[in-house]
């Protein structure tokens, strides 16, 4: 009997393993949370915006790529709402868009995206029991892309915030928001990774992301992304997309961010940030040889702002920026998010490399200033041929050199070999090479004569952000 016993345990052994084997996907349905409870305690708390704009309506306009959107729009508003008296001919409420928001407080504080309602004239918040509401906005801060919004409202259901901090890659977790306007539905996923850089055009890169592969579409932006434990970690705000709709990326922004920007907006309206007044570039692989680096960490200093917080200190163009209050710096994008949550007017400490040696220097942080977008043109001239680099460049006129607050420097009208694989681009301006400074073609050509081989960090101005690119020179 014992015997018998035995092989019947074997055998139903033998066939588990056999089946787990074969069908692993049995394991995983065990797995795989429960969303449901979630989902149900937390929808109440969640809302849709949508935006208007008063905007000037013509009697007949050629069609444009805006028609398809406009068809869209048509079938969540209803055409004759916004018609004016006149029959169309004079102003109109257009809607503007369509995004989410959650409740942070049961008097009416609601938080969302502010790309989602920027240059709106009325925003409009429905709830999940239907009832509309025009919304107040409180404050805005594009550099974080979150907005502050107030309704007349008491008793409304709420979220329960939790601690980005805490998130781990692999976490499970949960959006809800209103993609191309359908209110309330539910994706989930996992926690791809943390700490993201998005960078802006000015290369102000304030918020470290949530990365995550939640399907998040138009619609969702502003939307609250949960943890298992039914506690919102993030703000949906942006996919990666060449089609414009999801494609297995998106990114977050941590609520213990959001909050620290929500505590400035509702006591000022109006957001502080720590400045350094410095640009900054990765090191990579090669730049690191080129300064002598056993490995690539750090943040590059490619340019000291006049009268800035870095220059009163003692900060130095080549610089590599190692520490910062402590906090080690291995990816220059790690540098402006904790410089971003320091205090004006607070001492930092900050550790540096600086010709092989490393120096510690102590200094004030100043406040962000307002940001405008500028760009600069580029005109041709000179240089017979590229030289051995790769590189043809011409002498930066006075006007060039004007609009970019510069004194020398040669622009770029070639980029080919060593150049073109290091991704020098026509327009770039380069102000330094080798560790020296480039004021003319005369001097680029004898700087660029006297090389040896091997990477040599070269300081450009794209547009109008300076940035280190590593250039193999040929033997």
């Amino acid at each position: 009997m014992a015997h018998d016993i035995g092989m019947i345990v074997l055998t139903r052994k033998l066939v588990s393993g056999l089946l787990l084997a074969l069908f692993p996907c049995l394991v995983w349905a065990v797995e795989l949370p429960d969303f449901t409870e979630l989902v149900i305690a937390n929808s109440p708390a969640v809302v849709n915006i949508s935006t208007v704009k008063q905007v000037e309506r013509r009697s007949s306009r050629p069609r444009s790529r805006n028609d398809e959107l406009d068809e869209f729009f048509r079938r969540f508003f209803p055409p004759g709402g916004g018609r004016s008296p006149d029959g169309g001919r004079g102003p109109s409420i257009r809607p503007m868009s369509l995004g989410s928001g959650f409740i942070i407080s049961s008097d009416g504080y609601l938080l969302t995206n502010n790309h989602v309602v920027q240059g709106a004239d009325e925003i409009l918040v429905r709830f999940s029991d239907r009832r509309e509401m025009i919304a107040e906005l409180i404050g805005s801060d594009p550099r974080s892309d979150l907005a502050l919004l107030k309704v007349d409202a008491q008793d409304l259901p709420t979220v329960e915030l939790g601690r980005s901090k805490n998130l781990k890659v692999g976490e499970w977790v949960l959006a809800i928001g209103s993609p191309f306007g359908f209110d309330y539905s539910v994706t989930a996923g996992i926690v791809s990774a943390k700490g993201r850089s998005l960078p802006t055009e000015f290369q102000e890169n304030y918020v470290p992301y949530i990365q995550t592969d939640v399907a998040i579409n138009p619609g969702n932006s502003g939307g609250p992304l949960f943890n298992l434990d039914g506690k919102v970690v993030g703000i949906n705000s942006q996919i990666y997309s060449n089609s414009g709709g999801f494609m297995g990326v998106s990114f977050a922004i941590p609520i213990d961010i959001a909050m620290e920007v929500v505590d400035q907006l509702r006591s000022s309206g109006r957001v502080s940030r720590g400045w350094l007044g410095v640009g900054i570039g990765q090191v990579t692989r090669d730049l690191a040889e080129s300064f002598g680096l056993d490995r690539p960490h750090g943040a590059l200093v490619s340019q000291v702002m006049d009268e800035s917080p870095a220059e009163l200190g003692g900060i130095q163009v080549e610089d590599i920026i190692t520490k910062f209050n402590g906090q080690s710096i291995d990816l220059s994008s790690e540098l402006p998010h904790y410089v971003g949550r320091a205090r004006a007017g607070s001492e930092a400490e900050l550790q540096i490399l600086r010709d092989g040696e490393e120096i510690t220097l102590t200094l004030k942080i100043g406040e962000a200033p307002e940001r405008e977008s500028r760009q600069v043109s580029a005109r041709e001239t000179d240089q017979d041929e590229p030289s051995r680099l790769g590189l043809n460049v011409e002498n930066l006129d006075e006007d060039g050199r004007q609009r970019l607050n510069i004194s020398g420097g040669v622009r770029v009208l070639e980029a080919t070999g060593a150049a073109a694989q290091a991704g020098f681009r026509r327009g770039d301006v380069i102000t330094r090479l080798n560790h020296k400074t480039v004021t003319d073609l005369e001097s680029f050509l004898e700087i660029a004569e006297a090389l040896p081989s091997g990477p040599t960090p070269v300081l450009i101005i794209r547009g109008r952000t300076p940035t280190f690119l590593a250039l193999r020179v040929p033997e």
